[in-house]
């Protein structure tokens, strides 16, 4: 059993939070990653807005559906007591065109006692790529 990572967070346990997130996340499991939210975490994810684990293993499925091949790096941003704002990166290839695309973008992260995300906001930009330009 891991020991949970509880704010406040140090530079160590917010680089350990930032890994576990990207090792969660490279898995496409959506019943996994959506272990590491609060039951009623609030979710910005573009233009989308919604609540709660349910609706997060909703919102992968779906994603990871059409993201096929998908693989993320996460990097830590900045932190302070229970918040953490990360810089990421990932590649994948639209199921539906087989187009592949390099997502850009940020999120910021907030955090329970516990140690769970009550809060994630993100912004990302995607932008076309070739097979042969991939780099993750």
């Amino acid at each position: 059993m891991t020991t949970r990572i509880v704010p406040p967070f140090t530079e160590d346990t917010a680089r350990a939070k930032v890994q576990a997130a990207e090792d969660a996340w490279n898995t496409c499991d959506p019943g996994l990653v959506a272990m590491a939210y609060s039951e009623e975490s609030d979710w910005r994810n573009r233009d989308l807005f919604f609540k709660g684990r349910t609706e997060i293993v909703n919102f992968l499925a779906k994603k990871w559906a059409i993201e096929t091949h998908y693989r993320l790096k996460k990097e830590l941003w900045a932190f302070t007591g229970n918040r953490i704002s990360v810089r990421f990166e990932y590649e994948w290839q639209d199921a539906r065109t087989g187009n592949w695309f390099r997502t850009h973008g940020n999120e910021h992260w907030e955090f329970d006692d516990d140690g769970l995300m009550r809060r994630r906001d993100m912004s990302a930009n995607d932008i076309p790529i070739t097979s042969s330009e991939r780099r993750i």
